[in-house]
């Protein structure tokens, strides 16, 4: 009897036991309600209003624009238009919903049967990494994209849900309809439906039809997988997805859906990754310095013209002798940079080689000596001889192979006499002509040897461009700048460019001289093919070997300078800064003053005393600096100086356009005490005892 009743008792306590485990669940529950209510009250106490959830940022937007105010580029996200609810097209409210949340109307915030059945797929593939996919309803999604972040965590799946509730009770289906709509990324940089539509089909979102509503709802799942410009194949194939799940929920019919062929849906073309991108590479880095403001879109507008820069990159492209690269910048009176062009192609190198190359300017350097010269008492018909000069052992010698006797500068300077450019150096002092390099604007290092005359130290092209641009402005300093003001996306002014007159670097007669020489160079001199028909004073260069060929000059307001040559520095025999750069300069400067007036310099063209043959630089002779200077700009000592010996290309070296054959080099001095002691002619001093 005893076991009998135990027996009857045991029954007894389990349905005890079971009793007391749903109170305590059903207690539990309750909390847990009472608890997700509170928080949800206490979330939709601290919510913003609708407005402040309309103006919350999203990412920090810049647009570029050009000179005449169009848009040239646009980094960081892209914001289209707000489109209130009843502007949205209702094909586009069905896509989004039949893809992403089709019980949206039917549910608070969450979806009960949406987190079951995702559960569901989770337990079944627990194992193999995958994350609780597909429990997330549109409310969920605002939420995330405003208050919280894409990080993958319990926690912050909790106050998504509680956000969600909040979010619910405190707008209308209409209103989060209109918030997602208007934010949530479609890839490409894209947020919202206006700019997406912008972006992927060149038309405003209002215009959308149903083709194009369910590619843009497609996105939303695989913003960079599904993205037309990345994989148009994808995109179609999710918007099929999209339309069929249009289809199963009543939206549209099946006739209307064996109707749509998405193929015929017009993308709208990438714009191309043109020269302009050499420009805003080199102008945006300046931001920082000019503006601090890291949250809101900028608009930020530039120099850039882009009729000169479309004119600059054909003449670069149309001149550049095969094989070589070629660079060109282009900055009006007070250094506004109007055309900017690094390379022949940004696409396949965006190496900007118009303010990052260093390269040999040749005679180009030259306005630096005889600048030196005019401000310590020479004038352009200052008598000089022509004649061979020897400095510690170097003698340059003029790429005619003749001396020209007594001439004055300014025949000197217009057909590039290397001669008295030397004489001049020793007149001056090297250090001086440094000095005036420094001056205006020559940001690399500078050799003091001898042979710095010729342009043997390297030189970036906008800092030539530069200087000669502050020679045109009679001596007042330019300062290149791209960007002339910065303002927020509401039209608040960050940032406005000043020109700055005050600094002169050299009296105003200086710089006219030094103009009457140019002018004189481009008439007569081995400037020639930069003629425009109308007034205009340059410079050309080469460099040893024909390795750079430049030519940098001024007219009407408008300074530029062009530089071609290889990457690898490398001989072009048929480069000489006369032709294809002088060529290049007069292409892209007839169409950059077309419209501005002609204006006459202040000292008129003097041609030279006698009509010498041009420099053969400037055609097709040695380069203007001969065959003196080592590859260090180092002086090539006395009884070495007869012509190099040629020495065959190797194999696989030859290209088109490229000399076959090359000097050998002498092996350079060392610089050691022996060479300073023979340079400076302390030889026997040093030999001699020294008194104890």
């Amino acid at each position: 009897m005893a076991r009998s009743g135990k027996s009857k008792g045991t029954p007894g306590k389990a349905r005890l036991w079971l009793m007391r485990a749903v109170k305590a669940g059903i207690v539990a529950a309750l909390g847990g309600l009472l608890a997700i209510v509170i928080a949800v009250v206490i979330a939709y106490q601290s919510l913003p209003s609708y407005e402040s959830l309309k103006s919350s940022p999203n990412g920090q937007m810049i647009r570029v624009h050009a000179a005449d105010g169009s848009v040239i580029v646009s980094l960081g996200p892209s914001f289209g238009r707000w489109l209130s609810y009843d502007q949205i097209p209702a094909v586009m409210v069905d896509a989004m919903v039949s893809t992403e949340d089709r019980r949206f109307y039917h549910h608070p915030g969450v979806d009960p049967i949406g987190m079951g059945r995702a559960a569901w797929v989770a337990v079944e593939n627990r194992g193999k990494g995958r994350r609780w996919q597909g429990a997330s309803t549109i409310t969920q999604q605002v939420t995330r994209n405003i208050f919280l972040n894409n990080s993958y965590s319990w926690g912050r799946k909790v106050r998504e849900v509680i956000l969600a509730l909040a979010l619910e009770r405190k707008f209308s289906k209409r209103q989060i309809l209109e918030l997602y709509l208007n934010k949530v990324y479609f890839g490409g940089g894209a947020y919202g439906i206006d700019a997406a539509s912008r972006k992927f089909f060149g038309h405003p979102a209002t215009a959308i039809d149903l083709p194009e509503a369910a590619i843009i709802a497609g996105l939303v799942k695989a913003p960079s997988s599904y993205s037309p410009t990345a994989d148009a194949e994808a995109a179609i194939g999710r918007a099929g997805v999209v339309l069929d799940l249009m289809q199963e929920n009543g939206v549209i019919s099946p006739s209307e859906r064996a109707g749509i062929d998405l193929n015929d849906v017009k993308m709208a073309p990438e714009p191309p990754q043109n020269s302009v991108r050499y420009f805003t590479d080199w102008a945006l880095p300046q931001l920082d310095i000019l503006v601090d403001e890291p949250n809101e879109p900028l608009e930020v507008y530039t120099t850039i013209d882009l009729n000169m820069q479309k004119a600059a990159t054909a003449a670069i492209q149309a001149n550049a002798p095969s094989g070589t690269q070629g660079a060109l910048v282009s900055v009006d009176r007070d250094g506004a940079v109007r055309a900017m062009v690094g390379g022949l192609d940004y696409v396949s190198s965006n190496y900007n080689r118009a303010t990052t190359a260093t390269r040999q300017p040749g005679s180009a350097w030259k306005i630096f000596v005889y600048m030196a010269a005019l401000e310590s008492g020479y004038t352009p018909d200052t008598g000089v001889t022509d004649s061979p000069v020897n400095i510690n052992g170097w003698s340059p010698r003029n790429s005619s192979g003749r001396y020209s006797g007594e001439i004055d500068i300014r025949t000197a300077f217009a057909y590039s006499i290397n001669t008295v450019a030397a004489k001049l150096g020793v007149e001056v002092g090297f250090p001086t002509v440094a000095d005036m390099a420094r001056r205006f604007g020559v940001t690399t290092p500078i050799n003091t040897h001898p042979s710095m005359v010729l342009g043997t130290s390297d030189v970036r092209l906008i800092d030539m461009t530069r200087a000669f641009a502050s020679i045109a402005r009679k001596g007042v300093a330019v300062t290149p700048y791209g960007i002339t003001k910065v303002t927020t996306a509401d039209g608040r002014l960050l940032y406005q460019h000043q020109d700055d007159t005050s600094r002169v670097l050299v009296a105003p007669w200086v710089a006219a001289g030094m103009t009457d020489l140019m002018q004189t160079a481009v008439s007569t001199g081995t400037g020639k093919a930069a003629q425009i028909g109308r007034p205009v004073a340059g410079k050309t260069g080469t460099t040893s070997s024909n390795k750079d060929g430049w030519f940098l000059g001024f007219s009407s307001g408008i300074t530029t300078g062009v530089w071609m040559g290889r990457d690898d520095a490398r001989a072009v025999g048929v480069l000489q800064g006369g032709r294809a750069p002088a060529r290049a300069f007069a292409d892209y400067m007839k169409v950059a003053v077309a419209r501005r007036p002609v204006e006459q310099f202040e000292t008129q063209v003097t041609l030279p005393e006698w009509q010498l043959e041009p420099d053969e630089e400037a055609y097709y002779g040695q380069p203007d600096n001969g065959l003196i200077v080592d590859e260090n700009g180092l002086p090539v000592e006395a009884g070495q100086q007869q012509p190099l010996p040629l020495e065959e290309t190797e194999p696989g070296e030859e290209e088109e356009g490229v000399s076959q054959a090359r000097p050998v080099r002498p092996t350079p001095p060392r610089l050691d005490q022996q060479w300073i002691d023979q340079v400076l002619g302390r030889d026997r001093q040093r030999s001699a005892p020294q008194p104890r």
